[in-house]
């Protein structure tokens, strides 16, 4: 896990350095040519209207009075540009320099250049225009007009060297920048990955220990709001559920063993006593009888299990294909239940629709459902009470209720009715042919199904209601 963040880090870092690198080149690039671009663009329009000055001047004067250059001397250092005019010839009459005899007066400019603006009628280059400026310069030179005809040439030029060197600056100026801005991302991105690592580095190791068995382990929150706090609390859910899940593993462990313990202990001893004599030969066909009871028992509860686990297996969709009248089956299951109906004297009051009930689900599943409840409530009914069944419509559900009069399942208990293999008070499981699996059952078949129910007791009357889902037509 820390090796992937550092792969992650290493990557972001290097895009980091990318998107400078590229940054910069970019800068370089641009910035560069436009400094450029702007330098010559205000070169030439210097030496336009030094162009236009000297044309005025040369209609009323000459190029080569001292006046002139004072000017032209003046519009050199506000401008901080190199001005000279030279004869169509190419000899320079005039200079911007202060001292009174400058040595660019009477040079001559190369013979190219003066091809070049006889042809274009100007001239821009990064040049030494032949030796007369030590270093390179960008020059832009213009034709001097009088009475409509060429009279001179005027020639501005601007020292490249402190260009390059106000640029070189910037150029320093923005690695420092950038660097330093690097720098602290790295390590602002550094300092984050590690925060943004720690829950996950957490999971790791809470996941390494879930595979050993320990699932007490928790990622710390901090009461992050982003999405690594969302994936930490969704974690921590998980391991209280499988935590949860593995406590009522051990539970139903626990369960079955107690459960299979009493009937096993008691067919092995009582069939050991047979076979060594100690249980006499006229009493052995009673507790052959006992052994083929506590036999059935056992087959019971397997039935029961491996009807668990079918029912758990089932998807809802198939569920769902199936239809079948609620109310009908409702009749069906009561009829089964009448000998021990008879028996115990019970009223039944029956409170059934007129037209079928349509309902989605596995029929034999529900039947199940019904037959458990009506079983539990017939067993638990006092001699002589009334037993109530029922079935009603509510907001598109169809809702089957089963009520009987007797005992009262404590409030403590009824949150953990549902449980596997729990049990309420002995009044309610006296009989030896629970094992609490019934309303397991129930609520395993429900839920299944998509479906709720719900009990209470109080005051000796129980019922249970539970919801079907009715068919749309």
């Amino acid at each position: 896990m820390r090796s992937f963040y550092f792969k992650n880090f290493i990557i972001v870092a290097g895009l980091v350095m990318l998107s400078f690198i590229i940054l910069g080149a970019s800068f370089v690039l641009f910035g560069r040519n436009y400094m450029l671009r702007e330098r010559q663009e205000g070169i030439t329009e210097n030496a336009i209207e030094i162009s236009r000055l000297a044309s005025a001047y040369s209609q009323d004067g000459s190029l080569t009075d001292w006046d002139f250059r004072i000017v032209l001397s003046s519009i050199a250092q506000s401008t901080g540009n190199h001005c000279f005019v030279a004869r169509r010839d190419g000899t320079i009459l005039t200079c911007s320099d202060a001292e009174l005899r400058c040595r660019h007066i009477g040079q001559q400019v190369s013979q190219d250049v003066l091809d070049a603006l006889e042809s274009s009628g100007y001239y821009t280059a990064l040049t030494h225009l032949g030796g007369l400026y030590d270093s390179a310069h960008y020059v832009a030179a213009l034709p001097v007009f009088s009475s409509g005809a060429i009279s001179a040439y005027v020639f501005v030029g601007s020292d490249a060297s402190g260009l390059i060197r106000v640029w070189n600056s910037l150029i320093n100026i923005f690695l420092a920048t950038a660097i330093s801005i690097m720098v602290l991302a790295l390590v602002l991105g550094f300092i984050s990955s590690k925060v943004s690592a720690k829950p996950i580095n957490e999971m790791a190791d809470a996941a390494l220990k879930f595979a050993h068995g320990d699932f007490s382990a928790r990622v710390t929150v901090d009461n992050r709001e982003d999405e690594i706090g969302a994936l930490a609390a969704s974690f921590n859910q998980m391991a209280e559920s499988l935590q949860a899940s593995e406590q009522r593993r051990s539970e139903f462990i626990g369960n079955v063993a107690h459960e299979l313990k009493t009937p096993m202990t008691t067919i092995s001893g009582f069939a050991d006593g047979i076979l060594d004599g100690t249980i006499p030969y006229d009493q052995q066909a009673r507790y052959l009888e006992t052994i083929s009871s506590e036999t059935k028992r056992l087959n019971r509860l397997v039935r029961s299990m491996l009807d668990l686990s079918r029912m758990q297996s089932e998807s809802r969709t198939e569920l769902f294909k199936k239809s079948f009248d609620a109310a009908e089956l409702l009749v069906q299951t009561l009829v089964l239940f009448e000998p021990k109906i008879t028996a115990k004297a019970l009223e039944v009051n029956a409170q059934l629709p007129e037209d079928p009930m349509t309902v989605c689900g596995d029929k034999d599943a529900i039947n199940q459902v019904m037959y458990n409840l009506l079983e539990n409530a017939v067993k638990f009914s006092e001699a002589g009470s009334e037993l109530g069944v029922g079935i009603f419509k509510q907001n598109g559900k169809a809702y089957v209720s089963v009520k009987n009069h007797g005992p009262t399942i404590p409030a403590n208990e009824l949150p953990r009715i549902f449980d596997r293999f729990h049990k309420t008070d002995k009044s309610r499981s006296a009989d030896r042919d629970g094992y609490g699996l019934g309303l397991y059952i129930v609520k395993t078949i429900l839920g299944n199904h998509g479906e709720d129910i719900v009990v209470t007791s109080a005051n000796g009357v129980t019922e249970f209601v539970f919801s079907l889902t009715l068919k749309q037509k």
